[in-house]
């Protein structure tokens, strides 16, 4: 099997296996699958974090406002008697006025955060270098850890404007936010390998050979933007030791030049009474 070490600019993302006769669009429908799985799996951990803190989102009409606000225009947030947390809620307002307040108790909020610990793990690029190729049922069981801890906390369900609840029934709106730049469109992303961009109508073995024992990095890459920046020729920790040699010879050579001309007199055979004291005995004398 072929492993594909998988990167968006110079960032480690994922390590993927497959075939050398696999054909690139197929390839390359599944990496952006993956690659936009991971995105939501790190946008429910971030909300997910949020939710515990300070409870269910507030519908979009009520958020960012006041409590004066609110009552002046006469708003209520009806999901609020409908989505309370298992043991019942701590009050912990929200300072951005996104969500109502009602945090779940400290037991359910552990649970919460151990989820979230485990899901990030899944899909860590840490995984690649641990050698441990991703796949769509790994970042599946991530999603589904989630799901699960929202229903142990929420066990009547978030409602359906909550960010995490339009995540889970894939509703989520992205428009206009910093997330909606990450998330690749497979029509409009490419592969690149060793500087070539990857035709769909190819097959893999057509630019890495027929030999299934091979590791490559290709990258993906939203069209448009030329082709990505070429591969370190020496990693970060080759690099630190190169420097580290350079100043330890630059140290020595500093050294050599703050000794004087004559320093080598201090030499044993620049000494002109040597033989005299070798006839004497007096050669290598310590005291």
């Amino acid at each position: 099997m072929v492993r594909l070490l998988i990167k968006k600019a110079d960032e480690t993302q994922f390590l993927f296996e497959t075939t050398v006769t696999v054909v690139v669009q197929d390839l390359l429908n599944e990496l952006t699958e993956i690659y936009n799985a991971r995105l939501k799996v790190d946008r429910i951990c971030t909300e997910l974090g949020e939710l515990a803190k300070h409870g269910i989102s507030l519908p979009p009409n009520m958020q960012g406002l006041a409590d004066e606000q609110i009552a002046d225009l006469k708003l209520k947030d009806e999901w609020a008697d409908k989505c309370i947390p298992s043991g019942g809620a701590i009050v912990n307002l929200d300072p951005i006025g996104r969500r109502n307040g009602q945090a779940p108790n400290e037991k359910m909020a552990d649970v919460i955060s151990r989820t979230v610990s485990e899901a990030k793990k899944i899909i860590s690029n840490k995984q690649a270098s641990a050698n441990v190729c991703m796949t769509k049922q790994m970042v599946q069981d991530a999603l589904d850890q989630l799901r699960g801890a929202v229903m142990i906390v929420y066990p009547m369900g978030l409602p359906p404007h909550d960010p995490i609840q339009m995540e889970i029934e894939n509703q989520e709106d992205l428009q206009g936010q910093q997330a909606s730049l990450q998330v690749l469109e497979t029509p409009n992303t490419s592969l690149w390998f060793s500087g070539k961009e990857m035709k769909g109508d190819k097959k893999l073995q057509d630019y890495v050979g027929k030999n299934e024992k091979t590791k490559i990095i290709a990258k993906l890459q939203k069209k448009g933007q030329g082709p990505p920046g070429r591969e370190r020729i020496f990693s970060e920790e080759e690099q630190k030791a190169m420097m580290a040699h350079a100043y330890k010879k630059q140290e020595e050579f500093k050294k050599l030049e703050q000794d004087n001309d004559d320093a080598y007199l201090n030499s044993q055979w620049a000494d002109s009474s040597s033989l005299k004291k070798q006839f004497h005995g007096l050669k290598n004398i310590k005291w």
